[in-house]
């Protein structure tokens, strides 16, 4: 999984070549270097108090081309600032591939995770965190491996059930498509990958067009009619990613009743609909949510995201857990951001300061907004 940019949210690190020493100030010790064809980048502040933060990143363009010069840009270590503020060293993996690569994310920060402790010892405790695509990340990380980890801060989170996350994205661009004719690509196409490319400025257009009919299909989805032509441009970016990785269209919209729109019934008749392609399942069936959790786990979300709603973020995945009768360990807070992943270093220090008391006393906070 991205501060925010104008279809995307993403922190990068990356570096080429073998395993590098250096001391980038008298303040911090960097390591960086490649596990496995992964960049990963680790920083050990001065004052190292001998515990670990474990970062995941988000949703990279598939187009993203990791260099020495994005891995070194002082932004990255801007962006968990926090962490290191608090005495934490913080190690992250660039993942093997850009794109949607939950499963490699997940892979590869264990991979992390195995080297610093193979070279630093193991830390006295060790928490993993993320944004967006990292927070799913994240998620999947505290389900699949929890005996590594105290606890752990998903941050605008892919928090749902990948398939269900992603079909929202077809879902959306299946609506509009539907509701303004002629300016999207068949979403066939998109995802087998023949469909021409986008332009953001012809969909805006078409937004103001009819700006009603916009207002209802962005409030549909929980977003604002502001944001929503790069949301189908986005949308549309993950749609053609996935298609290629997947070798096809791994959704299935023919049993999709799409409804609360300004005619469900012309809505209906009119939308595209597709099936499986054969051997494309796989792909987002990967590191699948359990919600089954047994270490604290810190939901951060904003009060309004135009890329994950909170639906996606916070509400799936709570039902999840409540399945599983894990939810003594699961908290959420809230802030008053207007965007994806807008948190101040401030929220994310709070939040941070608030999951180590829980782990450490067993004492579960209030959930709610953050204070």
């Amino acid at each position: 999984m991205f501060r925010l940019r104008a279809t995307i949210f993403i922190f990068i690190f990356f570096l080429s070549g073998n395993q590098v020493f250096s001391q980038l100030t008298s303040e911090a010790q960097i390591d960086t270097g490649r596990i496995d064809g992964a960049i990963y980048r680790i920083v050990i502040p001065e004052n190292w108090n001998h515990n670990l933060v474990m970062y995941a990143h988000g949703y990279e363009s598939p187009s993203m081309v990791h260099t020495p010069e994005r891995f070194h840009n002082p932004v990255a270590d801007r962006s968990v600032q926090p962490f290191l503020d608090r005495g934490f060293a913080v190690a992250r993996s660039a993942y093997r591939k850009t794109g949607f690569a939950l499963a490699e994310g997940v892979e590869d920060t264990e991979a992390l995770r195995q080297y610093f402790v193979n070279t630093y010892g193991q830390p006295d405790t060790t928490y993993i965190t993320g944004h967006s695509m990292g927070g799913g990340i994240t998620l999947a990380t505290i389900e699949n491996f929890p005996q590594y980890y105290q606890g752990a801060l998903p941050m605008c989170p892919l928090a749902s059930r990948p398939y269900m996350q992603v079909k929202v994205a077809f879902d959306i661009n299946a609506v509009f498509g539907a509701f303004y004719p002629g300016v999207l690509p068949p979403l066939a196409d998109v995802l087998n990958g023949t469909a021409p490319s986008l332009s953001q400025a012809a969909i805006q257009q078409a937004v103001q067009q009819d700006t009603a009919l916009a207002d209802q299909i962005a409030r549909r989805f929980e977003y604002q009619r502001k944001d929503l032509a790069m949301i189908v441009m986005f949308n549309d970016g993950v749609l053609r990613d996935i298609g290629q990785q997947a070798g096809g269209n791994p959704f299935d919209n023919r049993n999709t009743l799409y409804t609360g729109f300004p005619d469900d019934w012309e809505l209906n008749q009119k939308v595209e609909r597709l099936a499986v392609d054969p051997g494309t399942e796989w792909f987002l069936n990967q590191y699948d949510r359990t919600g089954k959790i047994n270490r604290p786990v810190l939901i951060l979300h904003t009060i309004y995201d135009q890329l994950i709603s909170a639906t996606m973020a916070v509400v799936n995945y709570d039902n999840r857990v409540h399945e599983t009768d894990s939810d003594q360990y699961l908290v959420v807070l809230y802030t008053p951001g207007q965007g994806h992943c807008q948190f101040t270093p401030e929220e994310t220090g709070i939040a941070f300061d608030i999951l180590r008391r829980w782990a450490a006393t067993g004492n579960r906070p209030v959930s709610g907004p953050i204070e």
